[in-house]
């Protein structure tokens, strides 16, 4: 089991930067494909980006790639995610969620992940 925290969000300006953290505990960090969502209220969690799990590989979606970089440090049990260029329709709270198998270079779903932090609000304004 493995418990995620993350930080770093915040209020900006279009156009403008974030990096979001996301600290690891429990179980090896390296065990897992990790991943960023988001999700506006009542609407779906939606996949932002996935890591293998040892930074071999990435895969983004199609609304953020070439803004977003998604990156980890497995001696500091923390996963990044570094926004820029950002635009309104970023904002969300954004979640980091651990996924024990092997990382797939495709859209995921949330229910392919198992353990999930409390969430990070970022809010882009226009």
């Amino acid at each position: 089991q493995v418990q995620l925290v993350e930080s770093g969000g915040g209020l900006v300006q279009a156009g403008g930067s974030l990096r979001l953290s996301c600290a690891a505990s429990g179980r090896t960090f390296s065990s897992y494909t990790m991943g960023w969502f988001r999700q506006d209220p009542g609407k779906e969690r939606e996949f932002v980006a996935a890591i293998s799990r040892y930074a071999y590989s990435t895969y983004y979606a199609d609304s953020v790639e070439g803004r977003f970089t998604v990156s980890r440090d497995n001696a500091k049990n923390t996963l990044y995610l570094q926004m820029n260029s950002l635009k309104p329709e970023d904002t969300a709270v954004y979640y980091c969620a651990a996924n024990g198998r092997p990382f797939v270079a495709r859209k995921s779903t949330a229910a392919e992940y198992s353990y999930w932090g409390q969430g990070t609000q970022v809010t882009v304004s226009s």
